[in-house]
């Protein structure tokens, strides 16, 4: 069940959204203001964003802002939801990185039409992402950090990065190493940095690199 956030401080317009799309089979999850829209998305990592501009505390050109500065979040689609439909507006969001802008008072079908090609658009790119990290072979020593620590990482970030390597989650990793799940997330986070990725795909692949000779499958069934 796909998870779909609604940031929103107008209530009946969030609670009409919400019902929306409860009734489509999706799991909503709401915030009245942008602050609480910030730190639910951290929390939850919705499958997608619905987010209004004009709110009290933080609007919503901060939350896009602060969603693509943060790598777990960066790639989650972003629909502006406002009644604020100028040229300029639209260009501002775009600007910001919205993958989409809708113009309140929006329809049912639009509604769905535009979630339903954020979340295809998102689905693609994860799959062509995963075919590229499939479509390499590698036999990779994971009985030591040395090589890691040679692309700049301290010694615990490399540890953090063998585990995410073979897949673990943060909080498997906090449990494996003794520390919490945030330590570990502010260790993911400069480990991409560090190696100029933006997600866990990317640094699992330059992980597997230096830990092995990869060969392409195509060389190998030759």
């Amino acid at each position: 069940m796909k998870k779909i956030l609604v940031i929103d401080d107008h209530e009946p317009m969030r609670r009409n959204v919400l019902m929306i799309l409860e009734m489509e089979g999706f799991k909503p999850l709401n915030a009245e203001n942008g602050r609480k829209g910030l730190e639910l998305a951290r929390k939850e990592k919705p499958d997608l964003i619905l987010c209004d501009i004009t709110m009290p505390e933080t609007d919503g050109y901060a939350v896009l802002q602060a969603l693509r500065e943060d790598k777990e979040t960066a790639t989650i689609p972003f629909i502006f939801l406002t009644a604020r439909g100028e040229k300029l507006d639209v260009r501002i969001g775009m600007n910001y990185g919205a993958d989409d802008y809708l113009t309140k008072p929006v329809g049912h079908e639009e509604l769905l039409a535009a979630i339903a090609a954020r979340l295809e658009r998102k689905r693609t790119f994860d799959e062509r992402a995963q075919e590229q990290l499939s479509n390499v072979r590698f036999a990779p020593d994971f009985s030591s950090t040395a090589t890691l620590e040679k692309l700049g990482l301290t010694p615990r970030e490399a540890e953090v990065l063998l585990w995410v390597a073979q897949g673990k989650s943060n909080g498997d990793i906090g449990i494996i190493t003794g520390t919490s799940e945030k330590t570990v997330k502010n260790h993911v986070t400069h480990i991409f940095e560090k190696l100029g990725v933006e997600g866990r795909n990317a640094a699992t692949v330059r992980a597997l690199q230096v830990l092995s000779a990869p060969t392409s499958r195509s060389k190998t069934s030759a």
